[in-house]
């Protein structure tokens, strides 16, 4: 996809303050946090939304919640957070590439 961020984000065409990446997913910070740890868990296969997935992308999706768990650990709020999936413009999502929030940090 030509046109966007987020496939600009992973073919390293745009900037991103990244913490992890391996073969299939890619996580880095959201610019616009609306918590003390906001970041998107995106799968570097371009699927538009929720609303796109197939059967054949089961195995992937519970890959990122469990990567969700991992990363959570990892920035320390295991103990509390939140995985929010936006569907759609009138969900809330701003970019046509599926991806997943992690937020938490609170007090």
């Amino acid at each position: 996809m030509s046109d966007c961020i987020f496939c600009d984000i992973i073919n390293k065409e745009s900037p991103a303050d990244v913490v992890y990446e391996d073969n299939k997913f890619i996580v880095f910070k959201d610019i616009k946090p609306s918590a003390p740890v906001h970041l998107l868990l995106v799968p570097k296969e371009h699927i538009p939304s929720i609303n796109y997935l197939t059967e054949e992308h089961k195995e992937m999706m519970g890959e990122l919640i469990l990567l969700a768990k991992k990363i959570a650990k990892e920035q320390g709020i295991e103990e509390g957070y939140k995985l929010a999936f936006n569907t759609g413009r009138k969900g809330g999502q701003l970019v046509d590439h599926i991806h997943l929030h992690l937020m938490g940090g609170w007090e």
